[in-house]
């Protein structure tokens, strides 16, 4: 499979985000093209991540399946073959379609992140160390980075076009959303990270936590959509090296951002764009991450039909 930095296909393209492109399939359905970019620190790197965009795709494809009990979600297929005979104009685009793209139904997004903490880290752990809260409300005092949080807790967050997405109160979501729409997101993100915290309990990892995005279908069903449960939208921690009171080992792009930490530390680079040029060894460190996550979740080896 050929590395993708953006796709080019002869369908009308909706948008083009940090990693993908989505296309209008219809009146009823949109193709989700993950390319192989990559962003750290809210810029987007020069180099791509070579078979990135093939694990956020078939990697969201296994879990659409594993929970379509638990949520109801946008998935028609991740197949290349099924895809090109949905969208016979695609068939001389398998390459950029094969293994990295999803036929998904439309649904009507909502304008929140859904995410779910079950331990305490990243931006989450940044707020509770400084004012003892988590998105303003006061959790128990005393408590250390990767504590686990018993019961997880449901925790909103803006969705950003560029720049962080920023924590919210529940509160918000209510006067937003109502009461009925919040309860039901907030029920359905804490069974899906339930049961998919208990699938990848079973091969050795922990899902610290994950952010979760809804949209509602023409008949009103809330369906679980974009990606689901990847190492772009959790943090994935060996199990078998966890501890409390320390940041976590992790399966995502965590070398990619500790070199890029190193050079802004150094005074190589201020933050922003253009990045610097990402040295062979920390793209293949980065890859090895990602597919060592996909292999270990799905019990396989990463395959691309065509």
């Amino acid at each position: 499979m050929s590395i993708m930095t953006k796709s080019i296909l002869p369908l009308p393209m909706i948008r083009r985000g940090k990693v993908r492109e989505v296309y209008a399939a219809g009146d009823m359905e949109l193709l989700l093209v993950a390319s192989d970019r990559v962003s750290a620190f809210d810029v987007v790197m020069q180099e791509p991540i070579p078979h990135k965009g093939a694990v956020l795709t078939q990697l969201s494809a296994w879990w659409f399946r594993q929970l379509e009990s638990v949520a109801p979600s946008h998935f028609i297929t991740a197949d290349a073959r099924e895809i090109v005979e949905r969208l016979p104009g695609l068939a001389q685009y398998v390459e950029s379609v094969a293994g990295r793209a999803m036929l998904v139904r439309r649904t009507f997004p909502v304008a929140f992140e859904c995410v779910v903490r079950g331990y305490l880290s990243g931006s989450a752990w940044a707020e509770y160390r400084d004012h003892g809260t988590l998105a303003g409300e006061t959790l128990a005092a005393g408590m250390v980075e990767s504590q686990r949080l018993d019961p997880p807790i449901f925790s909103p967050a803006t969705k950003a076009e560029s720049g962080h997405d920023v924590n919210v109160p529940v509160s918000r979501l209510v006067s937003t959303l109502g009461q009925e729409l919040t309860d039901r997101l907030r029920s359905t993100s804490l069974a899906v990270y339930q049961a998919g915290r208990d699938i990848a309990a079973e091969r050795g990892i922990i899902v610290a936590d994950t952010k979760f995005e809804f949209g509602g279908a023409l008949d009103g069903s809330l369906l679980l959509i974009d990606e689901v449960l990847t190492p772009d939208s959790s943090r994935f921690w060996p199990a078998d090296q966890y501890a409390p009171g320390r940041a976590q080992p992790s399966f995502d792009k965590q070398p990619l951002r500790d070199w890029l930490a190193r050079e802004r530390h150094e005074g190589r680079w201020n933050g922003e764009a253009p990045p610097p040029t990402l040295p062979p060894d920390v793209i293949q460190a980065t890859t090895e991450r990602y597919l060592d996550a996909y292999r270990r979740i799905t019990g396989g080896e990463l395959e691309v039909v065509t």
